[in-house]
Formats: C-alpha cells, structure tokens, sequence
C-alpha cells in the first residue's frame, strides 16, 4: 500500500470507529428524553428508574464519542491538510459549529441534567435533557452539511487568487439537497443502534428487575420504528443520490450498460460482477428514480461522460465494495427490525421469550452497527476517486511531504488507543447493567431509627 492508500485506510478506521458511538448518543439522548417525560406524565416508577440507567449509558457513550470525534477532526489537518487547505473555508464552519455544540450546549445540559436531580425544578431538569437531545442532533444536521458537501458541492465558489474554495451562502450549505435527504436516514439508523443496545441489556437483565422488561419491548420497538424509518428514508436517499451522483448508483448494481428497467440483483459471482446474478425485476429502476420503466446510466457510458468532461483517467470506484457493502448494509438492518419484530411478537402480554432467542439477544446491536458501518463504507467508496465530487480528487488532498512510516506509526497508536477506549467502554456499559435500578429517594427505603433505652 503506497501512503495514498495507507492514509485512506487510517481515515476510514478513525472515522468509523467515532460512528460506533455518534448514533448511541444520539438515540440515547431522546430515549432518555422520552422516558424523563413519561415519568412527568405518569409519575410511574420505572419510568423514573429506566430514565437514570439510560442516562448513565447515554454520559459514558458520549464521552467516548467526544474523544474519539476530536481524533477525527485532528486527521484533516495529520493526512489531509491539502484537501484542508482547499476546502477549509466550507468546511470550517461546520466543525466549528459542531464542535461548540457539542462541547458547550451538549456537555454543558447533560451535566445539569445528571448532577440536577433533586435540585432542579422537574420542568426544568427535563429541558435540560430535551435539549441535549435536540443538540446531539442538531450536531449530526451540521456535520453531514460537511458530508453532503463532499457528496454534492453547492454554495461555493472557486477564488482565483488562491484557487480555494470560498463559502457563499452558510444556509445553502445545510440546506444542500443530499443533506436533507441524509439527515433522516442517519437519524433512522441511530435510532436502531440505541433500540437494539437497550433490547440487549434488557434482555440480559429481565430476570434482575421487571423494569428491564420495559426496557427491552422499548428497545425492540425503536429498532423495527427505525428500520422503517431506515427503509423509506434510504429510498428517498438513493433517488438524490442518483442525481447528483449517478456513478454510484450504477456501482452498487456493477450496471455497465445503460438500461431500461433495470433489475437489481440480490445476489452475483462473477469478477468484476455480475457473470451470474439472482435479480429482481426493475427494482433498480424503482429505487433509483421511483419508476420501473426509468432508465438507469451504465459505468461504461458515465466513465465516457466523466472523461470527457473531467480529463483522461478512471471515474470507475471499487465495484465489488460497492456492489456488496450496499447489499451488506440492507441485509444487517432488516435482520435487526425482523428479529426485534419477532422479540415483540413472542413477548406480548406477559409471555417471556424463548431461552435460545434470550441468549443471542446479547448480539443484536452487532446487526445495526454493521449496518451503519457497511453504509458509510459504500457512501465514501463509491464515490471515488473523488474527495468532493466533480472538484477535487482524493489523490489532490493528501498532505504533502506525508511518508508511509509516519502514517504507520499514527495508525498502530490510534489502534492501541482505540482499542484500550473499547474495552473501557464495553465494562463500564456491563458495569452499569449489572448494577440495580437505583429507586427514587421518596421511595427508597429509610434507615429504622435507633432504639431509645
């Protein structure tokens, strides 16, 4: 692997390992929400319990996830800092924004919020925790503008004294057609990745306390809520990404010739695919422009186009990355809604679920993880070899001077550091499960009085 290739490869890790935690804390915080405000409306108990256990997961995930975001903001400027250079003026903004929130209003609530208990007015310690909720999302709608940036170049222009790409309009930027279009699709598979981590604990938990009963059927049903939300917000995705980026679309059918009525293809062989492939008819035309007889473009036909407009090379990305990270990430996420589906069919009433079916349960946020994860890989792989499309390539944005020993070096200590950082997490998550449902002080049980002789 030349440095190229080997500072890729260190951007992907850090990136993806942040993401384990973005969508928790993003599903976390408005659980937490949700369940504070139930407790308000029903002064229920275990809605009072669940809403601290979930709290106490949602401030370990968070801190884990502000670090390791601060080691991806650090890779712009480690591997990248052409690209930086150049696109530092639209993308500045953003990290900027999102840094504040994160660290300003977000840190800022969730620690009245945690340390408020019995010393805020009920109405306001709620807010507090409300707003964390709308923060952490508000920080995922700023940050994917950065994205959808990449993805689709809008409110800039190229200054010809520098070269560089200047900022037009802040509220175009947001308001970029891909970034509305991937908000509610992220926001779907958060909401998966929490459902599926409190289906777990809950699970593991039930016999403990009849609270984590509550717990699991609540995570059961964010997880199928947002596989359906996944579902119809990734449709609506993938018609404006073939707009604006019809290459990719193309890629992850490896559609080489431009068709009418396109099938797509559940499953292939072939090298580079699809020599054999078990398809399903037009569905490719459907998910790509909502019409069984719309006509989807070829590799073949937009590397032409793309050579002809852009100049002599391969506008072609990795095709079996793309043709089976898409497939991938469609499979793991239905998985995870059919088997929280199943979990909420076999429990209704007072039914327990079957023992084999508690013992995988455990493993069920592996599906949604992967999912997000195999997604991301696709959203970025297939859009090569562009680092913002149609204006700079990511061979352009590497930082010069950068050697394959220095990269190497950063790599295995962001692995170790990453590494010690999972495994504090995963015990303090097991810690906190293995722990009691804390009662409310007006409940707990009170301390006999000494006897007076």
């Amino acid at each position: 692997m030349d440095v190229l290739d080997l500072t890729r490869l260190q951007f992907a890790v850090v990136t993806i390992y942040h993401y384990f935690f973005v969508p928790l804390s993003i599903s976390l915080a408005a659980t937490a929400a949700g369940l504070q405000i139930a407790w308000l409306r029903t002064e229920r108990e275990d809605y009072l319990q669940l809403t601290k256990f979930v709290g106490k997961l949602l401030i370990v995930t968070f801190a884990v996830g502000v670090v390791t975001g601060l080691v991806q903001e650090f890779q712009f400027g480690l591997g990248w800092s052409a690209f930086a250079k150049f696109y530092g003026d639209v993308f500045g903004p953003t990290l900027a924004i999102e840094g504040m929130l994160a660290f300003f209003l977000e840190a800022t609530f969730l620690a009245l919020w945690y340390f408020g208990w019995d010393r805020l007015p009920r109405a306001i310690h709620t807010a507090c925790v409300a707003i964390v909720a709308v923060g952490t999302m508000l920080s995922a709608f700023i940050i994917l503008a950065g994205n959808s940036f990449m993805q689709n170049p809008v409110a800039y222009v190229l200054d010809p004294g520098t070269g560089r790409a200047r900022l037009t309009s802040f509220t175009e930027l947001m308001l970029n057609k891909v970034n509305l279009a991937a908000f509610p699709h992220t926001l779907s598979g958060a909401l998966m990745v929490g459902g599926a981590l409190l289906l777990a604990i809950g699970t593991w938990r039930v016999a403990a306390d009849p609270a984590y009963r509550i717990l699991a059927r609540l995570g059961a049903w964010l997880t199928l809520a947002g596989g359906a939300l996944t579902a119809l917000t990734g449709d609506r995705l993938g018609k404006v990404i073939t707009q604006v980026q019809p290459m990719k679309m193309a890629a992850a059918e490896a559609l080489y010739h431009t068709t009418t009525g396109a099938p797509f293809a559940i499953f292939a062989t072939g090298k580079p695919l699809p020599e054999f492939a078990l398809e399903v008819p037009w569905l490719l035309s459907i998910l790509a422009k909502g019409d069984p007889t719309a006509t989807v473009q070829g590799i073949d036909d937009l590397q032409a186009q793309y050579a002809a407009q852009y100049g002599p090379g391969s506008y072609v990305p990795m095709i079996p990355v793309a043709f089976w990270t898409f497939r991938l990430m469609i499979g793991a996420g239905m998985l995870a809604a059919v088997v929280a589906a199943y979990y909420l069919w076999r429990t209704r009433g007072k039914q327990d679920a079957p023992r084999w079916l508690t013992r995988w349960l455990p493993l069920i946020p592996l599906l949604p993880a992967a999912a997000n994860t195999f997604g991301w890989i696709f959203t970025e792989t297939a859009r090569q070899p562009w680092i913002a499309f149609g204006v700079a390539k990511v061979a352009d944005g590497i930082s010069p001077g950068l050697t394959s020993n220095e990269v190497i070096a950063s790599l295995a200590g962001f692995t170790v550091v990453y590494g010690v950082v999972a495994v504090v997490w995963l015990r303090l998550i097991r810690h906190l499960s293995r722990q009691p449902l804390a009662p409310s002080p007006a409940t707990a049980t009170e301390p006999e009085p000494a006897p007076v002789y």
